[in-house]
């Protein structure tokens, strides 16, 4: 896959799929998850829309730029940001991650991008908007929420399994996997596939350290909701009911800030992209794209 280096020293490992004539969807991860986390034939069905879509490995995960050694604690960040508190030193913040996005369009040579992401990835695109919105031609949050801390907070389940330290042994870490099934569309559960999937990951690249520093600038960037509430550009909010993770209050919150934003609830969906709803999610990211282009063009 290529690589993209930007004037901040970070490389981005990138790929692409479809007509680089066609309108382009920048893709963004979530919270420690490496590009392969969208299955080819999920890319394949959204690309089918008429567009060329952009993923691409966030730092610290994947084959991206690591920031080895720099040591933070989330914990302190977050007590801090509840607090009220001065936050303390974080190696980045959200910001700096869209900014590696911005990066990465300006390595392709694109003006203006759709963007999509999923959850900590949500949050990241929501950053593009508000701090690039003359780069951004359309927004996709899904499965994410502002940033306010007290809107999509997660059950005691989810948030436990989600900060658990990830085995080191290889098949611990593909049995652990399993424990991400209380955020996981209960109807199309499908451990087989959750293993495959953690396989693929760990063998790709195993580097819990980039994890710690991701949650701390998810902590330390704070609440979205003003910026949100001024934003003027076509939002579609995607969410789930099956979400435990950041519970649907989250996507229901932000599609309320985004005047004219479009509110797309799933009842069968959770905390992922179980492979019977990407005909539906593909669906319905075409037609906000589709329905946004019309009206740039009005």
């Amino acid at each position: 896959m290529p690589r993209a280096t930007l004037p901040s020293g970070i490389e981005l490992e990138y790929r692409t799929t479809g007509d680089r004539s066609d309108p382009v969807l920048l893709a963004v991860n979530g919270y420690t998850t490496q590009l392969i986390s969208w299955p080819q034939a999920y890319i394949d069905q959204i690309a089918a829309q008429g567009l060329f879509v952009v993923q691409f490995d966030n730092r610290d995960v994947g084959l991206s730029t690591k920031l080895d050694g720099q040591k933070v604690s989330p914990a302190s960040v977050l007590r801090a940001a509840l607090a009220g508190d001065p936050l303390p030193p974080v190696p980045y913040t959200l910001s700096d991650m869209a900014a590696d996005g911005i990066g990465l369009l300006d390595h392709l040579g694109v003006d203006r991008a759709h963007i999509i992401g999923n959850s900590m990835g949500g949050m990241i695109v929501q950053t593009m908007a508000i701090e690039h919105p003359s780069r951004v031609a359309s927004v996709i949050s899904v499965m994410s929420s502002p940033g306010d801390p007290h809107v999509g907070k997660p059950s005691p389940e989810a948030r436990d399994a989600l900060l658990a330290a990830p085995p080191a042994d290889r098949e611990r870490y593909i049995a652990a996997s399993l424990d991400a099934k209380v955020w996981m569309s209960q109807k199309y559960y499908d451990p087989d596939w959750m293993q495959a999937l953690a396989a693929a990951q760990y063998d790709r690249c195993f580097y819990p350290e980039g994890g710690t520093r991701q949650l701390a600038a998810i902590y330390a960037s704070g609440d979205r909701s003003a910026g949100l509430a001024a934003l003027d550009v076509p939002m579609l909010v995607i969410h789930g009911r099956d979400d435990t993770l950041i519970t649907p209050q989250g996507g229901e919150r932000t599609a309320e800030l985004v005047a004219g934003s479009r509110y797309l609830f799933l009842s069968d969906m959770g905390h992922d992209m179980p492979r019977p709803l990407w005909p539906v999610l593909a669906e319905a990211i075409g037609g906000h794209v589709r329905a946004s282009l019309r009206t740039d063009t009005a």
